[in-house]
């Protein structure tokens, strides 16, 4: 009985660090700033197009806080490889489509490590509806985090 007891102390101690984890590198005031030079997140629903970790319900209640009343939704003319997608004449990717308030955009963007490690671009999805998607930005680009040009100022 003491090898079970030992199991289930394990057991508890991973999960809160694998908690603790998730909390630091999600959702905790450290490790992120926003960059100054990125606009305003306007005050409206945003429509997200996710097609990686954020596909998952419990992973979307932990980062934004919601659900986002997912539909399923496809990108056409991009591949998805690994958490990046590229564009690539006849693919398409699969994912979903979010709706979202601006106190979520501001967590997925948070989540994304918009200007540091994604960028936010407006998108036209298979059915023609507009939607933000996070594209990984260049290893160049991580490295010294610029961010004047992004093009997020488009309105999905």
């Amino acid at each position: 009985m003491a090898w079970l007891k030992r199991l289930f102390i394990l057991s508890g101690v991973g999960l809160l660090s694998l908690a603790g984890w998730l909390w630091l590198t999600m959702l905790s005031p450290w490790f992120y700033d926003r960059p100054d030079d990125l606009p305003a997140i306007e005050q409206r629903t945003h429509q997200v197009f996710v097609y990686g970790t954020l596909r998952y319900a419990p992973i979307r209640l932990v980062v934004m806080g919601g659900f986002g009343a997912p539909q399923e939704a496809v990108l056409e003319g991009y591949q998805r490889s690994g958490l990046d997608l590229s564009p690539q004449p006849g693919s398409k990717v699969e994912g979903l489509l979010l709706r979202v308030d601006a106190e979520e955009l501001a967590r997925l963007d948070r989540y994304e490590r918009l200007g540091v490690r994604y960028e936010r671009m407006a998108i036209t999805l298979d059915d023609g509806s507009r939607a933000w998607v996070y594209l990984r930005l260049p290893e160049r680009q991580n490295a010294s985090a610029p961010h004047a040009d992004f093009p997020i100022a488009l309105v999905p």
